[in-house]
C-alpha cells in the first residue's frame, strides 16, 4: 500500500490593496430618475434670455392641427372593399364650433412671423446676406419634406404595383400629403422676410383688402368661373395677414396689451358678423359637400379668426411664459437639486416637440393612415377606425384611438426626426 503524501496547502494570495482614494459604485438610476435628469437637463440648456411663451404657442398651435386631422378625417371602409375619406363634420354640423380651437394655423404663422423676423434681424447685425439666410432657413423645411414626399413615392408606387384600388389610392395620397401645402406657403412667406420686416403691419392691411376683394369677386361674379381661379391668391394673403403681425412683434411691437384686446374683439366680432350674416361656414375647416369652404382657400372668415387667435395669443405670453419658467436656484441649492417640477417637465415637452415640429406636422397623418391600413390587412375592421363618422358615437371611438396615433408618431418622429436637422442641447439653444 503507497503511502500518501500530503502536500502544504498552497498560500491564499489576496489582491493587492488600493492605493488611490475608492470610488463608490455609482447607484443605477430608475427611469423616474432618468426623466427628472432628461427635465433638468433640457431646462439648463435653454438660455435665460429665451422667451418660452414663443415655443409653447408653436408647440400649442402644432398639437391643436394634429388633433384636430385625427378626429375629422375619417377613412370609411366601402362595401367594395376600398377606401374613401369623410368627416364628421359633414355629418354633424353642431361640432362646426370645435374647430375654433382645433385650428389654430393663424397662431402658428403669427409665431413664424416672429422667429423670421428675430431670426433677419440677427443675420443683418451679423453681416449674413440674404441669400445664405433664406437657404439656411428653407433647409430645415427641405430636408424633411423630401424625406417625407420620397418615401410616399415609394408607397404611391407599392400600391400601384399591388393592384390597389384606385379609390384607396387616391384617399391615402390625398390625406397623406395634405400637409404640404402649409410647407409651401411657409416657405414663400420666410422668402418675403425682408419686405414684411421693413413694413409688416402695412403689408397685413393690404393682405386683408385682397382676401376681401376677392372675397366679393365671388359674389358679384357668381356666374363666371374666373373668380374661384383668382381667389387662390387667397392662399398667400390670407396667411400673410399673421405672419405680418409677427414681424411686427419682433419689431417690438405689441409691448402693450392694448393692440392684442383690439385683435381679439375685432377679429371675433367681424368673424361672427360675417357667419351670421355674410353667408360665410361656421366651420374654420373643409366640410365634405359644402359650397364654401373657409380654408380652401381662406375666406375672410378665416382672416378674421386668425386675427382673433393672433390676439388671444399675444394676450396669453405671460401666462404661457411663467407655466414654463422655474426661477433658477442659487446658492447650494443649484448644485443639490435632482427633481424637476411639473413646470420643468411641461418645458421640456415643449422644447421636443419644438425641435420635431416639422417632422410631427409631416407625419402625423401617416401615423393615422398606418394605424388605419395595417388592422385591414390582417383581416380586421374597428369602429372609429373604418366606420362612417356619421355619430357621436363615432367621435368616441376615435378618441380611443389618438393614444394609438401618437404612440405609431412618436415611431415615425424617431425614425425621421434627423432630417430636420435639430440635434440635442445645441439645437434646442439655436433653434
Amino acid at each position: 500500500m503507497t503511502d500518501l503524501e500530503l502536500r502544504p496547502p498552497s498560500p491564499v494570495r489576496q489582491p493587492p490593496l488600493p492605493t488611490g482614494p475608492l470610488r463608490p459604485r455609482p447607484a443605477r438610476r430608475t427611469p423616474w430618475q432618468a426623466l427628472h435628469t432628461a427635465a433638468l437637463r433640457i431646462d439648463a440648456a435653454t438660455p435665460a434670455e429665451r422667451d418660452r411663451a414663443i415655443d409653447v404657442l408653436r408647440a400649442l398651435a402644432i398639437a391643436g392641427v394634429v388633433l384636430g386631422h385625427w378626429l375629422v378625417s375619417g377613412v370609411v371602409l366601402q362595401a367594395g372593399g376600398h377606401l374613401v375619406g369623410d368627416s364628421p363634420l359633414g355629418h354633424l354640423p353642431g361640432l362646426a364650433p370645435v374647430t375654433w380651437i382645433l385650428q389654430p394655423l393663424a397662431v402658428f404663422f403669427l409665431v413664424g412671423g416672429r422667429v423670421s423676423g428675430r431670426s433677419y434681424a440677427t443675420a443683418q447685425a451679423r453681416g449674413i446676406g440674404y441669400r445664405t439666410w433664406l437657404g439656411r432657413r428653407l433647409a430645415r423645411l427641405l430636408r424633411p419634406a423630401t424625406a417625407f414626399a420620397l418615401t410616399w413615392g415609394l408607397v404611391w408606387l407599392g400600391l400601384v404595383l399591388a393592384g390597389t384600388a384606385h379609390e384607396t389610392i387616391h384617399t391615402l395620397m390625398w390625406l397623406a400629403y395634405s400637409p404640404l401645402w402649409f410647407l409651401g406657403v411657409y416657405a414663400l412667406l420666410i422668402a418675403a422676410t425682408p419686405l414684411v420686416h421693413k413694413a409688416g403691419g402695412r403689408i397685413a392691411v393690404a393682405a386683408c383688402l385682397v382676401v376681401a376683394a376677392l372675397d366679393a369677386s365671388r359674389v358679384l361674379f357668381a356666374d363666371s368661373g374666373w373668380p374661384d381661379t383668382l381667389r387662390l391668391l387667397n392662399i398667400p394673403a390670407g396667411w400673410l395677414v399673421p405672419y405680418c403681425l409677427g414681424a411686427v412683434w419682433a419689431a417690438g411691437g405689441f409691448s402693450r396689451s392694448r393692440p392684442a384686446v383690439a385683435l381679439l374683439l375685432g377679429g371675433g366680432g367681424a368673424m361672427a358678423a360675417l357667419i351670421l350674416w355674410g353667408g360665410y361656414p361656421a366651420s374654420m375647416v373643409g366640410v365634405p359637400g359644402s359650397t364654401l369652404s373657409n380654408l380652401s382657400p381662406p375666406t375672410l372668415a378665416v382672416v378674421a379668426f386668425g386675427l382673433a387667435q393672433a390676439g388671444a395669443a399675444l394676450l396669453l405670453r405671460g401666462p404661457l411664459r411663467r407655466a414654463v419658467t422655474v426661477p433658477a436656484p442659487t446658492g447650494p441649492a443649484a448644485a443639490l437639486r435632482s427633481r424637476a417640477t411639473s413646470a420643468q417637465f411641461l418645458w421640456a415637452a415643449v422644447a421636443l416637440l419644438n425641435l420635431s415640429a416639422v417632422t410631427v406636422f409631416l407625419w402625423h397623418q401617416t401615423a393615422m393612415l398606418t394605424t388605419t391600413v395595417i388592422p385591414l390587412g390582417l383581416g380586421h375592421t374597428f369602429p372609429g377606425l373604418h366606420t362612417s363618422p356619421d355619430s357621436l358615437a363615432w367621435i368616441a371611438a376615435r378618441s380611443g384611438w389618438i393614444a394609438v396615433f401618437v404612440v405609431v408618431l412618436l415611431v415615425l418622429g424617431t425614425a425621421f426626426r434627423d432630417r430636420e436637422g435639430a440635434r440635442g442641447d445645441r439645437a434646442i439653444i439655436n433653434q
